[in-house]
């Protein structure tokens, strides 16, 4: 590139960047809406992972499942084997861990709609292994096979969206992939009450079978989706790019203006990061300042199970305890499930006033006290004190749907480097799925009366676990709230500390201007030789 046509190149990003940090949210909802149609179509894949992943441990408490699979444990009764519960669970969890190895190669060759329309393919055939499973064995193969697309879709909404939209719109499209996730679970929570009353097989058949309605329409929507434009740039793509920025960016008197700098802007962030990322390879993730952004997308996606979150399941289990049926605590399960959407609407309104770290920590330090106060309320054996434990479950639940759960989604989408985002996201997502399966071999032995028999006292050890959280979010999570993409690598390179991401000057452009400089004394000099 020449020193006119990097002239051109750095003037064009410049007023892009410039456009971007004044838009309001309104302005951007009104110029890029086409751009947040997108997001939030990809984003519903999450809804099916959200509903599938959870449905089959609904069919533990299934009598017709537990008839089919179950070991006869007394008269007219039948029980799916704490080794099998945790095996099919798992099974969909190694499933995922897979998929999400194999999204961080395939989103970076093939681009994010591709990725995604070919694992809708793939998860029509593998419902088809659950759906006929004559057999426990079969069906964790099922299971298994299917959590590979699922582990694929948790983090290509993520990416997808964080890179459509202006960075203004970046935390509500994000947090959007979160009340996705939550509709499922809400939609699972539903389907599970609704098929107690059906006999026979079809009460555990029905509900895999509905999930085939999601691929066909989310594979359609997929081929007419515009590519991430970030995308097609690092594949070298930029007639792609420009294409996908005319689709996604309003129309307007200065329409193809607007394109041209946006892609300008693009391609230099992206030049900038090539510089210190080169090949974009996994093992660059853990080197030099990509090091501390890898460290920070771990920790975060690790701390939505270890603030406590790994316990708010058992409120139901609490509130029987208390007096509650059956009935009624499935029926107060779907109001929690509820939770995942409410929660995200209230943190969109926090979002303008607050920052990422601010809601985040604020999240934690809260439910550390009401995990201490579960854990004391654990020395006692009254029906008052199980009815106050449900009680402060279920008002934990809220907050950690209204700050950690969805704040979680913007700080894991913004803080990787461009060329390693993809890569980034599927380590920490990696690390949370293996924390989740720490959690589900634990809990539980915390819980039942016939293992460790903590109770509720066990909200002592993730009172704990929440406080080491907290104590490094104060250390090392930086705030990027309104930082676009470029300051942000900037703020990186610099290795500026968390406490002071938030009022650290960064221009990403002031080198960019001594560079300039050089090559038009390199050129000077040419024109005198000559």
């Amino acid at each position: 590139m020449d020193t006119s046509q990097f002239q051109a190149l750095l003037s064009q990003a410049q007023a892009s960047a410039d456009a971007d940090s004044r838009l309001t949210v309104m302005q951007a909802l009104k110029k890029h809406k086409k751009a947040v149609f997108w997001a939030m179509i990809l984003s519903t894949s999450l809804i099916m992972e959200g509903y599938d992943l959870v449905i089959i441990n609904s069919f533990y408490g299934q009598p017709q499942f537990q008839r089919r699979f179950g070991e006869q444990v007394g008269p007219d009764k039948w029980a799916i084997s704490a080794a099998w519960q945790s095996g099919l669970s798992n099974s969909a969890v190694v499933g995922q861990l897979i998929g999400l190895v194999l999204n961080s190669d395939f989103q970076d060759r093939f681009g994010s709609r591709k990725t995604m329309m070919f694992f809708m393919v793939w998860l029509i055939g593998a419902i088809f292994i659950p759906f006929f499973a004559p057999s426990l064995p079969v069906l964790a193969v099922g299971e298994a096979l299917c959590g590979i697309p699922w582990g694929v879709f948790q983090t290509l909404s993520t990416s997808y969206a964080s890179e459509v939209v202006p960075t203004v719109l970046r935390p509500y499209v994000t947090a959007y992939v979160c009340m996705c996730w939550g509709a499922g679970i809400l939609l699972s929570s539903g389907v599970a009450r609704a098929c107690i009353t059906l006999t026979g097989d079809i009460a555990w058949r029905l509900p895999f079978a509905l999930q085939w309605t999601w691929p066909v329409p989310l594979f359609i929507l997929a081929y007419f989706a515009p590519e991430s434009p970030w995308n097609a740039v690092r594949r070298q793509k930029l007639e792609v790019a420009r294409k996908s920025l005319e689709r996604l960016i309003g129309q307007g008197p200065d329409h193809a203006h607007e394109v041209d700098c946006s892609l300008a802007y693009i391609i230099y962030t992206n030049d900038q990061e090539q510089a210190e990322t080169e090949g974009a390879r996994l093992t660059d993730c853990f080197r030099g300042t990509n090091l501390r952004r890898t460290e920070i997308n771990c920790v975060v996606w690790a701390a939505q199970i270890l603030c406590g979150n790994a316990i708010l399941g058992y409120s139901v289990v609490f509130l029987e305890a208390a007096g509650f049926s059956p009935v009624a605590a499935l029926d107060l399960n779907i109001g929690l499930s509820a939770c995942y959407i409410i929660g995200g609407m209230i943190c969109w309104l926090l979002f303008p006033r607050f920052g990422r770290a601010t809601i985040y920590m604020s999240g934690l330090t809260f439910m550390f006290f009401c995990l201490v106060a579960i854990g004391g309320l654990g020395f006692t054996t009254s029906k008052h004190a199980e009815l106050a434990i449900g009680i402060l479950l279920i008002i934990s639940t809220l907050a950690n749907m209204i700050t950690i759960g969805p704040v979680c989604y913007p700080i894991v989408a913004e803080t990787p480097s461009g060329r390693l985002r993809y890569k980034t996201i599927t380590i920490g997502r990696f690390v949370y799925n293996l924390t989740g399966i720490f959690s589900n071999s634990v809990t539980p032995r915390m819980i039942s009366a016939s293992a460790w028999n903590w109770g509720a006292k066990a909200g002592f050890f993730y009172a704990g676990t929440n406080l080491l959280c907290n104590v490094w979010c104060w250390f090392r999570l930086p705030e990027t709230k309104d930082r676009s993409f470029g300051e942000i690598d900037l703020l990186f390179e610099h290795k500026v500390p968390a406490r002071k991401f938030r009022t650290t000057e960064a221009d990403q452009f002031a080198t960019s201007q001594m560079i300039l400089e050089i090559k038009e004394k390199e050129a000077a000099v040419h024109v005198e030789s000559v």
